[in-house]
């Protein structure tokens, strides 16, 4: 059983990693990796947004499954998620308002990120059970955190770059670098079945 919640959280983290192997959650991802701190506050708080809504939406999935309704998946779950976030934003905004405002737009986006959805309709289509669907989804918060953390350090140390030529400047070389995380992660998909 440990066994196979390690390989799940490995496996999201590294091979299934959204924003880098599955482009999910791609708009936080470049939007909010300029700065450490602010890639550290967004990664915890779509991981702790991707739990939460793991934790609601597979049981009210069993019940759309219960009463034959399965098709309202999707409706309902963006429903939960807006409502997590909404939770999360008047959470940071009473107790942590530095981070609240060097997140901004970003945080309210969280409701819109689809690696938050992804990650709720992965864990139905793998028929994971409630605590597999749980792992999975930290893995894929941790997973999104890693990843944001890494781009925030390739890109903090770009900037100091002075003899990067103009046309490189700005969003051509998060792209780039962007591009190039990915590719590296992209080297880790044989590593599971």
């Amino acid at each position: 059983m440990l066994t196979s919640m390690l390989v799940i959280i490995i496996s999201m983290v590294l091979v299934s990693n959204y924003p880098l192997a599955q482009f999910l959650g791609i708009c936080p991802f470049l939007g909010v990796s300029k700065d450490l701190d602010s890639a550290k506050g967004m990664g915890i708080a779509v991981t702790f947004v991707m739990v939460l809504a793991t934790a609601a939406t597979w049981p009210i999935m069993q019940l759309l499954n219960a009463f034959d309704i399965p098709y309202l998946q999707t409706i309902v779950f963006i429903l939960i998620i807006a409502a997590l976030v909404q939770f999360v934003e008047m959470f940071m905004k009473k107790n942590m308002q530095s981070l609240y405002k060097s997140l901004g737009v970003f945080l309210p986006l969280i409701t819109t990120n689809c690696a938050v959805l992804g990650v709720c309709i992965t864990n139905i289509d793998n028929n994971y059970n409630y605590i597999e669907s749980l792992v999975n989804s930290f893995g894929a918060g941790i997973g999104f955190l890693f990843a944001m953390v890494i781009m925030a350090g390739v890109r903090s140390k770009l900037v100091d770059q002075s003899h990067m030529p103009e046309a490189f400047r700005g969003v051509p070389i998060t792209l780039i670098t962007a591009a190039i995380l990915s590719l590296s992660f992209m080297g880790f998909q044989g590593m599971f079945s």
